[in-house]
């Protein structure tokens, strides 16, 4: 049988930076606040976690791609809210992120999860950023965490 490597949920001696977009703060910022308590839920000290604010998720790639490219982190987390509108710019800003913040990924090497909801209303919103759905910012810093330790120990073996 092969190995099985599996990423560890232990945030101990990471540094962490969180992109966060300020355009629909009012659900962007729980997204940071679950961010924040899943950081220290996972053991990252509350010194090695560093927050930039992003104009709007447009920008999270260009802001993303600054953070992985210093050196400073071993993960890059981008959080935001695309809620859909009347006008098809909800499909380019939302897909445009997730493409750009991929791309810093795979260009840099350093994970870059994925923390920005797309739906159709606030209330969906809402319910995704510490409601009924749990709260994607939290999961988005897991989600980092796993990636760094699944890798260090891909690249151990």
């Amino acid at each position: 049988m092969g190995r099985e490597v599996v990423g560890q949920r232990d945030g101990s001696g990471l540094r962490l930076a969180i992109a966060v977009a300020r355009f629909n703060d009012f659900v962007t910022s729980r997204l940071l606040e679950g961010a924040r308590e899943a950081a220290a839920d996972y053991g990252v000290a509350p010194e090695a976690l560093d927050v930039v604010w992003a104009p709007g998720c447009f920008e999270l790639p260009i802001v993303a791609s600054a953070l992985a490219s210093s050196g400073r982190y071993d993960a890059v987390v981008c959080l935001g809210a695309v809620i859909r509108g009347e006008t098809p710019h909800f499909e380019y800003v939302a897909g445009q992120a997730a493409a750009g913040i991929q791309r810093v990924a795979l260009d840099t090497g350093v994970p870059c999860a994925f923390g920005v909801i797309t739906t159709n209303t606030v209330e969906q919103a809402l319910a995704r950023a510490g409601g009924k759905k749990g709260n994607k910012g939290y999961d988005a810093v897991v989600t980092a965490i796993e990636t760094v330790n699944a890798l260090r120990a891909l690249r151990a073996t």
